[in-house]
């Protein structure tokens, strides 16, 4: 077999950088021998960020996905050692999930995730572009004190330019989720319920980092690739609707009746939302810059003030709360372009409003991992119970 051209230093499929003896892609398994040699340099998939003012985490590269275990799902697509391999069925797998005959990475099992239960729905998928899904989500359902039950779900975007975005993202759903359910079913108001929940959610990304973080944290460069991601939670109990979020995944209200309003919940911690809220930019001037994305808000070790954002509202019609990344507003950035999204029976079918979600961004082009929520309003009186 054929070395690896010495111009092509990326992969010209996933942009995985590659070293000069690699003959398959350690990202998505590329048989890079039958890749004809280019004139020049392969181009890079990104050059760095600029960061804004306070410090930002370049918002472009985080991608995500759950822990198994962390994160409820379907069962894992891919196959283990010494099975058949998923692409050329004639190899068997090894140890580090390759094929040994043509060389294909194996699926992996937060490649693709779902999961539905009573009044909340999600799905999660690595997208078209990325080797990975670093996005990771939580639901689960709970019993108040009186009895009736509360509907939680909390999604998360790894920061890709961090360490082990994946693990971050993971680490802060089950933290979130956990608390949430806790705090609800102890009484705990909700909005301070999620408030505690995001404060859960840093504390267990910043552990990630290890005890060294500690030994570093007054020095001039500490935790510069501690894990990090961003967080969204929402919480329906009653005929109310809580939100808790830091970064900027979002969460999006939209009414069954399309006659009516929807809205974005959330505000962006990010280079954008403060260009406009401080009067220097114009909306589509803000998100039109290459900065536009970079994070100014995150969970982890580096992150040195988290500040979680809540707020509480009173719907005053049936309707649908959708929770995502940016891999999914990205293609759908306005409220209005999210309801035109959203099918008219999404109340009924969580689930199916989640896959035309996920549908929509993949068509789209799927540059990122994209992780959606969809949370029916006013929540199901089904039994509640962990999910």
């Amino acid at each position: 077999m054929s070395q690896l051209p010495p111009q092509l230093t990326v992969c010209p499929a996933c942009h995985e950088p590659l070293e000069p003896a690699d003959n398959f892609c350690g990202g998505c398994g590329t048989d890079l021998s039958a890749v004809p040699s280019a004139p020049g340099a392969a181009r890079p998939a990104g050059g760095p960020r600029r960061a804004g003012t306070p410090p930002a985490r370049g918002a472009d590269d985080h991608r995500a996905a759950p822990r198994s275990g962390a994160v409820p799902g379907q069962p894992a697509h891919g196959t283990g050692p010494g099975t058949p391999c998923a692409a050329c069925r004639s190899g068997m797998i090894d140890n580090d999930g390759y094929c040994e005959n043509c060389g294909h990475a194996q699926p992996r099992e937060r490649d693709h995730m779902e999961h539905e239960s009573a009044g909340v729905a999600a799905v999660s998928d690595r997208g078209l572009r990325h080797h990975r899904n670093e996005d990771a989500f939580a639901t689960s359902t709970a019993a108040l004190p009186d009895g009736s039950p509360a509907v939680v779900a909390v999604v998360s975007d790894g920061v890709s330019s961090a360490a082990r975005p994946d693990e971050a993202s993971a680490a802060a759903c089950a933290a979130a989720r956990d608390t949430l359910v806790t705090g609800l079913a102890g009484g705990t108001d909700p909005r301070e319920a999620t408030r505690r929940a995001v404060v859960s959610a840093a504390e267990a990304v910043a552990a990630l980092a290890g005890p060294a973080a500690e030994a570093r944290e007054h020095t001039p460069y500490r935790q510069e690739n501690a894990p990090a991601c961003t967080i969204v939670s929402a919480v329906v109990t009653g005929d109310l609707l809580t939100v808790g979020w830091v970064g900027d995944s979002r969460a999006y209200w939209v009414p069954d009746d399309r006659g009516t309003q929807p809205a974005r919940l959330t505000e962006d911690d990010s280079w954008a939302a403060q260009m406009v809220a401080a009067g220097l930019m114009s909306e589509a001037e803000a998100y039109a810059d290459e900065r536009a994305h970079a994070i100014t808000g995150w969970l982890g070790a580096d992150a040195y003030e988290v500040e979680p954002h809540t707020a509480s509202y009173h719907p005053d019609r049936p309707g649908v709360v959708v929770v995502c990344t940016d891999g999914l507003w990205n293609y759908a950035e306005s409220a209005e372009q999210m309801a035109a999204v959203v099918p008219p029976d999404a109340r009924s079918r969580p689930l199916e409003c989640a896959r035309r979600l996920l549908a929509h961004a993949l068509d789209g082009g799927g540059h990122d991992n994209v992780t959606v929520a969809v949370l029916p309003f006013p929540t199901r009186p089904e039994g509640a119970g962990s999910a």
